[in-house]
């Protein structure tokens, strides 16, 4: 799991701070502790604002009556070992990871990005991915 402090909930997919003022992707000042995001009931839920290493694969559309897509098989394979989430519509998946991505790729239906922008995240496991962050730089690069 995620420990660093950069923490936030969300209301429609905008950034909140735990005390309902608008939050930031690029401001520490409004980032919290995952305890604090986690038991405030502000917002529709958690987020995370990437950056420190902490990388987020996104992937959209992937789960189909909750099998994965063949293009997304081949992703997720490719990140076994590392932290994977069902996203919010349940029908997408977050992978966490550590990567250095620079500019972030949009590259239709995955999103790759490492800082300057936050992700909504669920605590919903895929499958029995485990709790902790591996390197994904050379999936990422693959990308």
């Amino acid at each position: 799991m995620i420990v660093k402090d950069r923490w936030l909930r969300h209301d429609r997919k905008r950034p909140i701070q735990v005390n309902g003022r608008p939050a930031s992707s690029t401001n520490e000042t409004t980032w919290t502790t995952f305890d604090r995001a986690r038991s405030s009931e502000l917002g529709d839920g958690l987020g995370f604002a990437l950056g420190d290493g902490v990388a987020c694969i996104d992937l959209d559309h992937c789960l189909v009556d909750g099998r994965l897509t063949d293009s997304a098989a081949s992703v997720v394979g490719a990140c076994r070992g590392t932290y994977i989430e069902i996203s919010p519509s349940g029908e997408g998946l977050h992978i966490f990871g550590f990567a250095e991505v620079g500019k972030g790729r949009n590259l239709g239906g995955i999103e790759v990005y490492d800082r300057g922008r936050f992700v909504t995240v669920t605590l919903r496991r895929f499958k029995r991915a485990p709790l902790i962050l591996r390197d994904l730089s050379e999936v990422v690069s693959a990308l």
